[in-house]
């Protein structure tokens, strides 16, 4: 009985120290599983950002440095490329809403498209559900701007009715009618806006404006990019 227990005794203490062999390499590949996110930026078209601040506007400082690539599941593109674009702007005033997933993002004038004034949202169906890492946003980076009221919605509902999970919001006097957003305004530049969509399963990414600093109130996109693991 003795001889027994001591073998209990030893493979309980193997299969400790195989348990935390396990648990210590397990960091290591999970790290193994992770790249950098697969994004490729345009060429910057103006220096730094203005110091001045316009009225009115909660601006989040800029850093001055690049900002830093996040780590995302090996296999992640942006599901986002191509796929159908709507609008609640009944017409453009210039451009065509495909080219807000044509994979082109340059400053150009002609890259850009032109929303009617006031609150506008478009809406990008990806096909399927998908888990989500990061929405990367363009709307104009010709100039340094301000875009308000932008709030990063996304569901299964393709009339966001029903589950809805907003994954970015700096509207924050709910003029926009969708809750008071926490987050800051925030300057325009060549890297757009980066949002964590921290693994939401959605389909479809619906993305509102309401004008910006620009010399007139029309909303602008360039590209819109959505990141995540197809199936």
């Amino acid at each position: 009985m003795q001889r027994n227990g001591v073998n209990r005794q030893a493979a309980g203490a193997a299969a400790a120290a195989l348990l935390a062999v396990v648990l210590a390499a397990a960091p290591a590949l999970a790290a193994a599983d992770l790249v950098p996110l697969p994004l490729k930026l345009p060429k910057p078209v103006f220096p730094g950002t203005p110091s001045d601040t316009p009225a009115g506007t909660h601006v989040e400082k800029p850093s001055g440095k690049p900002r830093p690539v996040p780590m995302v599941p090996k296999g992640t593109v942006n599901l986002a490329l191509g796929k159908k674009v709507t609008s609640s702007s009944k017409g453009t005033f210039s451009g065509s809403l495909d080219q807000i997933t044509d994979g082109e993002k340059e400053a150009q004038g002609d890259s850009v498209v032109e929303l009617k004034p006031r609150l506008q949202w478009v809406q990008i169906d990806l096909g399927a559900e998908y888990p989500l890492s990061y929405i990367l946003i363009w709307h104009f980076h010709g100039e340094p701007i301000i875009c308000h009221d932008v709030v990063v919605q996304v569901s299964n509902d393709p009339d966001f009715i029903e589950g809805v999970t907003t994954l970015f919001n700096n509207d924050l006097d709910n003029s926009a009618g969708l809750g008071i957003g926490k987050d800051l305004e925030y300057w325009e530049t060549f890297e757009g806006k980066l949002i964590d969509a921290k693994g939401t399963k959605a389909r479809y990414v619906r993305l509102y404006s309401r004008g910006s600093t620009y010399r007139d109130p029309l909303n602008r996109y360039t590209e819109v990019e959505v990141y995540g693991l197809p199936k």
